[in-house]
């Protein structure tokens, strides 16, 4: 049994633990971090948190208030999970279940005091709490004016604002130091929080006259801020997020995760955009599946998030929204890499004249939006006429080498029918007009796990989620050569 002791006060209580303990349900919790499916005899299932799996295996039985996973042998109560999911102590997590639960608890050395008697886990995200309401409050100031008008031109009103909790830095050194002094902050706690920074006559804002996004992880606390630079003499960078903190890990949160999580759960689909404001015009127009990264790649952290939520069922499938330009189609095949560590589907859907979904819902409305993620394109295909379009297809030599280089992405389709269809229309792409010669060629990489860059397997048969036909280019040669 591990130690009831918070890190100043005395030792918890063990009555208030055990009504902390039986206060709240395991599977309200479990099913704030992974989807839960009915396993029978009154148990739920899922995909482990805790180590990479492709069928559930992790169960919980919400009579007996446990969990275990048959595959790695992690178990225990709701507070052994809270535990090992968010790197918490015992009396970290036993404070904040009871937070959730309104249970006040007691200490059994030197009395209650809420102020000092909390982990540092806990006051960091109280603080991260406390600022969001404050910049939240601020956007209605009059030095916010310029915060709201960037709203209003982007198409947000107030009531857009105040659903994803948008607010504003004011531009002074303290003004959010002092607030949060004010509410019991130590110094030390808004420099660890990455709200305040070491200024030259001690802590001051990090975050001045700017527009703040909060970022809440899958549960929906705030963690962190993305703040967008409002004024030209802001020296600093358009976009500015919190530095890495013990609460918040850029490779490890989504934006919009917290408002996404069910909707992708009940769908089985993600949308996966590229900024703050993207997510915002997604939802607003009825996508309610869309999440962005906060400041980094798309990587391997995210997609475990995702894999918990889709449960990596055969239908499932993520949505990427990348614009037609260099830099997009970069990101395109940077997502690709990644295609194989999903047992779903993976597609891609390019926004019309380099828009972006904020951009085109300002242009043509909400339903260009929901249109653009309906007319996706699978992520596979992609990554084909991307590799041939290298190479010279008007001579032998352009044809074999086009033929090298994307006979492995064909081979590590997942769907064995989609793949065997794919190299019969490769084929065509190349102008080549021996087909079972690249069928052929396909089959004898699919073993092997193809050499498209991402650690891959043997595909799966699975049956394909819903999508639209593709369309692939007639088996003629292009006119000219491809610029290599």
């Amino acid at each position: 049994m591990p130690p009831y002791t918070s890190r100043v006060a005395g030792r918890i209580n063990d009555d208030d633990v055990k009504a902390v303990r039986d206060a709240v349900p395991i599977d309200a919790v479990v099913s704030e971090y992974l989807q839960l499916r009915n396993a029978g005899g009154g148990n739920l299932k899922g995909l482990c948190p805790f180590h990479d799996e492709k069928s559930p295996s992790f169960q919980v039985s919400p009579s007996k208030g446990l969990f275990h996973c048959f595959g790695c042998q992690e178990g225990g109560d709701t507070i052994a999970f809270v535990m090992k999911i968010d790197h918490l102590s015992f009396s970290e997590t036993v404070e904040r279940l009871a937070a959730l639960a309104g249970i006040t608890l007691r200490y059994e050395e030197g009395g209650y005091n809420p102020t000092h008697q909390r982990g540092e886990r806990v006051r960091l995200v109280e603080a991260h709490k406390a600022a969001a309401q404050f910049y939240a409050e601020q956007l209605d100031s009059a030095e916010a004016e310029i915060g709201r008008k960037f709203l209003a031109e982007r198409g947000f009103d107030q009531d857009a604002a105040r659903h994803f909790g948008v607010g504003y830095s004011p531009a002074g050194w303290d003004h959010l130091t002092r607030y949060l002094r004010g509410k019991g902050f130590s110094d030390k706690e808004l420099t660890l929080s990455g709200l305040s920074q070491e200024g030259r006559r001690g802590p001051i804002d990090r975050f001045r006259g700017r527009l703040m996004w909060p970022i809440r992880d899958i549960t929906g606390e705030v963690v962190g801020f993305g703040a967008r630079k409002l004024r030209e003499d802001d020296n600093g960078p358009k976009y500015l997020n919190t530095p890495e903190t013990a609460i918040y890990k850029k490779s490890q949160v989504l934006y919009g995760i917290d408002l996404a999580k069910k909707e992708i759960a009940r769908t089985s689909r993600a949308v996966v955009v590229e900024g703050y404001t993207d997510v915002m015009a997604c939802h607003l127009a009825g996508v309610t599946t869309a999440i962005a990264t906060c400041g980094t790649s798309f990587g391997g952290d995210h997609i475990k998030i995702l894999r918990r939520l889709l449960m990596d069922n055969a239908s499932a499938e993520v949505v990427f929204t990348f614009d037609g330009d260099a830099a997009g189609q970069k990101a395109a095949l940077r997502a690709f890499e990644d295609d194989q560590k999903f047992a779903a589907e993976t597609s891609i859907a390019i926004t019309p004249g380099g828009m972006d979904p904020c951009d085109l819902r300002l242009a043509r409305g909400d339903a260009a939006v929901a249109s653009l993620v309906e007319t996706r394109t699978p992520l596979f295909e992609f990554a084909i006429r991307h590799v041939v379009s290298r190479h010279n297809l008007e001579t032998p030599a352009g044809r074999a080498a086009a033929l090298d280089e994307a006979a492995p992405i064909v081979a590590n389709i997942k769907n064995i029918a989609i793949q065997h269809e794919s190299a019969v229309q490769l084929a065509g792409i190349l102008g080549i007009l021996d087909t079972q010669f690249v069928v052929k060629r396909v089959a004898q990489l699919a073993p092997l796990g193809g050499a498209t860059g991402a650690a891959v397997g043997p595909p799966r048969p699975r049956t394909a989620g819903p999508r639209p036909r593709t369309t692939w280019a007639p088996p003629c040669p292009p006119a000219r050569p491809v610029p290599r």
